[in-house]
């Protein structure tokens, strides 16, 4: 897609840009399999690049009342973030300035001060140490007044809770240019989390990062997915950005061109969607599988706004379409019409081949409706139910069939990366985006 006329005018009406990105020039340096594993590469990612990159700590909706609070994991690191009687967010290192006692155990919680279970000492919701038990008792004087929570950048966006490590970090809007601007032409901040799954898995999180900088693993390890989505590169368009993240644009909502046959396929995967659009799936028999995703687009424009939705800011194509956003250094936003699949992975504490990967579904629900079937996740969902905290190694949960797919292939990857067979990757044009995420890296670890 080049910048036609159609899309200047379309930026002018508040639309995304959907212009394609000039193209950038990739190396060809070989993608080591030892930083993979290497604990000393982990050492230099935690100083250069986890200290130094914005993290989402939780979502906006848990921060509603002044003392409610969220606590998050990073590494070795535990990060507390609290909304002021202020109306502020902030976040902090979640220790107290005693003894190094963690301060707020709970994952989420409310409290109008924040004590610390081992000695009692209390801060405000500024962070600012307000009261300590016998006070009188300490040689060097009273610690209050002196001694407060280390606050750290906090910023909300998107409908999440945002930290930085870095004092000196950019503002999150400029780190995230210009894709804050893309992201923003959807609803972020009135989707729901109905699912919320951490996996605890033996595998280093560039695996994670790479497999979403990618589609070509897709008729393999997703071949379901042929039936409702066109995988294939040439129908996709992949954006590479100077602030290290990309886009990918896929059309969904219908077959791969690439396919033949598969009509049963599809209309059983699509027909929840199809009805509640006001379309009969048999309507799209006898070989017109390909017509639905503009049938779809015509019939989300037509009834949006009497669905409860509002479409006004989308591209006809974001009516159908799967934009996904890998945010470097390991974000990936895959924005649905209706909802976001949101993944993550977290470094481990002290081990390079573990980390914690993160799964939420984010459900745009239509205006007056407390139950609605999310397509992406195949499954039924209720705004007044809040999404259960699910934890555990593989087999122990579900992410759902797609993401435990994916996590299928990363334990063996993890194992044979290892191998005295394997010395260095060898991609394809549709990879470029793992290319330029390690190029990125590899940039910062040396800045």
């Amino acid at each position: 897609m080049t910048d036609t006329l159609e899309h200047r005018q379309a930026r002018t009406r508040g639309l995304a840009d959907i212009s394609k990105a000039p193209a950038v020039q990739l190396g060809d340096r070989p993608i080591s399999p030892d930083r993979y594993w290497s604990p000393e590469f982990a050492r230099r990612e935690w100083e250069k690049i986890w200290t130094r990159t914005w993290q989402i700590a939780g979502v906006k909706q848990q921060l509603t009342k002044p003392g409610d609070f969220i606590t998050t994991t990073l590494g070795p690191e535990t990060i507390l973030c609290v909304l002021g009687d202020d109306g502020k967010a902030r976040a902090f290192y979640n220790v107290c300035q005693h003894r190094g006692m963690l301060l707020m155990a709970e994952e989420q919680g409310h409290a109008r001060r924040l004590v610390c279970p081992y000695h009692g000492w209390a801060y405000n919701l500024k962070g600012e140490l307000r009261t300590v038990p016998d006070e009188a008792d300490f040689a060097q004087g009273n610690p209050c007044g002196k001694l407060n929570l280390v606050e750290i950048p906090c910023e909300v966006w998107a409908g999440f809770v945002w930290y930085n490590m870095d004092d000196t970090c950019a503002s999150l809007r400029s780190e995230m240019h210009p894709i804050a601007d893309q992201i923003d032409s959807y609803p972020m901040d009135d989707m729901v989390r109905t699912h919320w799954v951490t996996h605890e898995g033996n595998f280093n999180w560039k695996l994670v990062q790479d497999n979403f900088n990618e589609s070509y693993h897709v008729p393999f390890v997703h071949p379901q997915t042929k039936y409702v989505m066109e995988y294939a590169y040439l129908y996709s368009q992949f954006d590479l950005y100077p602030s290290g993240h990309a886009r990918m644009l896929m059309p969904g909502a219908g077959p791969t061109k690439t396919m033949q046959g598969g009509e049963e396929e599809t209309l059983s995967y699509m027909a929840e969607e199809l009805r509640f659009w006001g379309l009969d799936p048999d309507q799209f028999r006898g070989g017109r599988t390909g017509e639905i995703r503009l049938a779809l687009q015509r019939q989300k424009r037509l009834l949006g706004a009497e669905k409860g939705f509002d479409f006004s800011s989308y591209h006809d194509a974001q009516l159908t379409d799967h934009w996904h956003f890998t945010i470097f250094p390991n974000l990936s936003f895959s924005l649905k019409p209706d909802g976001n699949i949101w993944l993550r992975a977290r470094p481990h504490e002290t081990d390079p081949e573990k980390c914690y990967f993160d799964m939420w579904y984010m459900t745009l629900f239509p205006k007056g409706q407390t139950k609605y079937y999310s397509q992406s996740m195949a499954d039924w969902v209720d705004v007044g139910v809040p999404a259960p905290h699910l934890q555990g190694k593989l087999g122990e949960v579900s992410m759902g069939p797609g993401i435990d797919q994916d996590l299928s292939v990363w334990y063996g990857q993890q194992k044979a990366l290892h191998s005295r067979g394997y010395k260095r990757d060898y991609l394809s044009g549709q990879e470029s985006r793992v290319r330029f995420f390690h190029e990125n890296l590899d940039r910062r670890l040396r800045d």
